[in-house]
């Protein structure tokens, strides 16, 4: 392995420093510096409007997207930063996202899955077969739709669509997975699914994961960052938070639920 591998390899997963956004000038979150380890579940919890999205697309360049966002300080993935990528494509291509809402392509469960593939140039089928089915079963949702593969990834119900949506990103063999509330519009039984799904998935990729579920963070997270209003207030081992050690009262009420 090179120098720059080996540095690339010790790097944290994800590396912010002074971290500001805006919209249209309003700021949006500002100050945030922080460090996301490889191979864990990160947790990033807060009110609404506490500026926990717009990390998450300064994470993956979605600012590009987003008319009028913009971004300040420094954003690095696996030792890089984000705005050295000429192609923001490629950058997105290691970054898998799940949305709150389950945004299912208008295409076949099959086809969902297997276009990420089809995209980096796979054509063979027997070798989308082995895609689709790996990804389908990370995500927990083989065994219902193995029968059905060209059915509309529309008709699923809406846990199996999010679960889909979960199969797509890790159709992108991602080294990181992005997920903004996932369980909003998914039952429970589901949601603990999904939950045991993302356990497994920490050993070989790195996960960042915002909730309104204070309590899935707990179940969840090694690391636990509380963001309100725009600011990020702290970052801690996520036990030692909920076990009373944050450092700061505001923190504590809000796991106390408080506010929020």
């Amino acid at each position: 392995m090179v120098a720059g591998q080996d540095q690339a390899a010790a790097a944290p997963a994800i590396d912010v420093a002074d971290l500001a956004i805006r919209y249209g000038g309003q700021l949006a979150l500002a100050g945030v510096t922080l460090q996301v380890p490889r191979n864990e579940i990160f947790g990033i919890i807060g009110p609404a409007n506490s500026g926990k999205t717009s990390f998450l697309r300064a994470v993956n360049r979605m600012d590009l997207l987003t008319p009028g966002m913009t971004v300040e300080g420094s954003v690095s993935v696996e030792g890089k930063e984000v705005r050295s990528w000429r192609n923001a494509y490629a950058l997105r291509r290691r970054i898998g996202v799940v949305f709150p809402l389950p945004v299912g392509l208008p295409m076949t469960i099959y086809e969902n899955v297997a276009l990420s593939a089809r995209l980096r140039g796979t054509r063979n089928r027997s070798d989308l077969d082995v895609i689709v089915e790996r990804c389908l079963r990370r995500a927990a949702l083989w065994d219902e739709v193995k029968d059905r593969l060209d059915s509309l990834g529309s008709l699923l119900s809406g846990g199996q669509q999010q679960r889909l949506t979960i199969a797509r990103a890790l159709s992108q063999d991602p080294s990181i997975l992005l997920l903004d509330e996932f369980s909003i519009a998914v039952d429970p039984v589901t949601t603990m699914r999904i939950e045991e799904v993302l356990a497994e998935l920490r050993a070989e990729m790195t996960i960042v994961m915002v909730t309104n579920l204070v309590q899935q963070a707990r179940r969840l997270a090694s690391q636990t960052a509380f963001f309100l209003t725009g600011e990020l207030v702290e970052v801690g081992e996520t036990e030692t938070l909920f076990e009373g050690g944050a450092r700061d009262e505001r923190t504590t009420a809000y796991l106390e639920g408080k506010f929020g």
